[in-house]
Parts: structure tokens; C-alpha cells; sequence
């Protein structure tokens, strides 16, 4: 018998505790939730997903404080901390996921290089709230998916 894909021991251990997964994404433009779902069934655990790649919408879909992003800006573990609480908020998840990076292969900066991601992950009901900082050193599309499956990792490491 194969091996179960990551996305796939994900939705098993969503269903396994009954629980509504929701994503808040920006540099991955929406993979992680592309992964999730191609797996027959994933409306019994994906209650929702939404990208917001810019400051507006941030801000409009997700309630991330303007000046937050004045402050610290797009990248950062407190934008990061306020789109997983927007997607808890917008989707009534019992779980979320934000990820807020610069995929590459610009826009990096001294402080901020190429390659660095913020995940967080929230679950209410066990009083998680958790930010982690990942730097990447793969291509644009290697980034995205490194975040996605890191994102994946995450989510089984609080339900499995």
C-alpha cells in the first residue's frame, strides 16, 4: 500500500478530530489550499481559503490593522499573527494557517532577504497562536511550495 501524501494524512487527521481547516495566504497565492483540496473530500475539513497579496486586502478581507503594516509591514510575524486571526474570524475555522513572505526573486531587503516566510497557525479551542520564521533559499516556486508543505507539517503537528 503507498504512502499517504502530506495533504492527505492532513485531511485524515482534520476528520479524525472533526475539525474545520481555513487558510490566510499571500506569497504561496493560494497553494496550500490548491494542495488541501485536490484531495477527494476535502469539504468535510476546508471550511475556506483566501489570498490577500496586498496591503488592502489585508486590511478589507482580513481585518489586518493598517498600521500594523505601516509599522512592521506585510512580512512580518505581527501581520502573520493578525491574518490567521482574520482567517479564524472570517471562516470560523477550529484551525488556521497564514503565511505571509517574499517568495523571490525580488523584493528582498537587508532585513528582509529573499526567501524569508511567516507562518502561523491558531487554534482556538486549544489556545494556539503561534508564529514561526522560516527562510528558504530555493527559486520563487520552490519557496511557495517549501511554505506550503512547512504549512502542512504544522497543521499535522497540532492534530495528528
Amino acid at each position: 500500500m503507498a504512502a499517504l501524501s502530506l495533504e492527505a494524512r492532513v485531511g485524515a487527521a482534520l476528520l479524525k478530530r472533526n475539525w474545520m481547516f481555513c487558510a490566510a495566504e499571500s506569497c504561496t497565492g493560494g497553494l496550500l489550499m490548491h494542495l488541501l483540496t485536490n484531495v477527494a473530500g476535502s469539504s468535510a475539513y476546508i471550511a475556506g481559503g483566501v489570498v490577500t497579496y496586498s496591503y488592502e486586502a489585508k486590511e478589507r478581507l482580513l481585518g489586518v490593522r493598517r498600521e500594523t503594516l505601516a509599522q512592521y509591514g506585510a512580512v512580518s510575524e505581527e501581520t502573520a499573527a493578525e491574518m490567521v486571526q482574520g482567517a479564524l474570524n472570517v471562516f470560523s475555522g477550529d484551525l488556521a494557517i497564514s503565511i505571509t513572505g517574499i517568495a523571490g526573486p525580488g523584493g528582498g531587503m537587508p532585513n528582509k532577504p529573499v526567501g524569508l516566510v511567516y507562518i502561523g497557525i491558531a487554534a482556538p479551542g486549544l489556545d494556539l497562536m503561534r508564529i514561526d520564521r522560516h527562510v528558504w533559499d530555493g527559486d520563487r516556486e520552490m519557496n511557495k511550495q517549501l511554505s506550503a508543505e512547512e504549512a502542512m507539517r504544522k497543521i499535522l503537528a497540532v492534530v495528528d
